[in-house]
């Protein structure tokens, strides 16, 4: 009889759960199985796996396939590097204890990989988490502020009577100038013509000389 180690869904609807099991090759996907030997939700994150280590070892020794899903799965926590460690054992090439050794090294560096990654992710969602918080925060102070200034009644606007000394300025105005009389006195005053001189008078002598000549 063949077997198979596959994945037995269950859970609710877009929230699987899957049971690790050995089945025969020819039973239906979610029909009767021969070993449950762990479990695996891939809503977490990382995914959670809880599995028999020990368990998918000897069922891979007797000759058990995984489908593609499950030797990731295996793979991921070191079934198929310690089966592999025990093929070693069984040629001769290492001890138990040298393979037992290698295993714990592998297995304390993955864990160390494991929590990194978790780490990481939680850091990651608390600082999303704190910007969201941030955010909304922000958004209900501005609505405070809104409704806060709704509230409250405008002040009332007195109006300020103008200063008196502004109209003064404005109606009184400097007297003007008085044109002085001198440039009219110019204008109006002409200078005397000049008086003719009298003719001089013919000298007696020119009349003397005259007279004689009459006679």
């Amino acid at each position: 009889m063949s077997t198979k180690i596959r994945l037995q869904r269950h859970g609710k609807k877009r929230k699987p759960f899957y049971h690790i099991v050995i089945a025969d090759a020819r039973a239906k996907r979610d029909g009767r199985y021969i070993e449950k030997i762990g479990t695996y939700n891939p809503v977490t994150n990382p995914a959670t796996i809880d599995l028999d280590i020990d368990s998918a070892v000897n069922w891979l020794s007797k000759g058990a396939q995984p489908t593609d899903t499950v030797r990731s799965i295996l793979s991921y926590t070191g079934v198929m590097y310690k089966n592999h460690l025990n093929k070693g054992v069984a040629k001769g090439a290492l001890t138990e204890k040298d393979a037992e050794k290698k295993f714990e090294a592998w297995k304390t560096e993955k864990e160390a990989k494991i929590q990194s990654k978790k780490d990481g992710l939680l850091k990651s969602s608390t600082e999303t988490k704190a910007k969201e918080l941030a955010a909304e925060k922000e958004v209900s102070d501005a609505r405070a502020a809104e409704i806060v200034a709704k509230n409250t009644p405008e002040p009332e606007v007195e109006e300020v009577e103008e200063a008196p000394a502004a109209e003064a300025t404005e109606t009184e105005e400097a007297p003007a100038v008085e044109e002085t009389p001198v440039a009219e006195a110019a204008e109006v005053e002409e200078t005397p013509a000049k008086e003719e001189e009298p003719k001089a008078e013919e000298t007696p002598e020119v009349e003397a000389e005259a007279s004689k000549e009459e006679e």
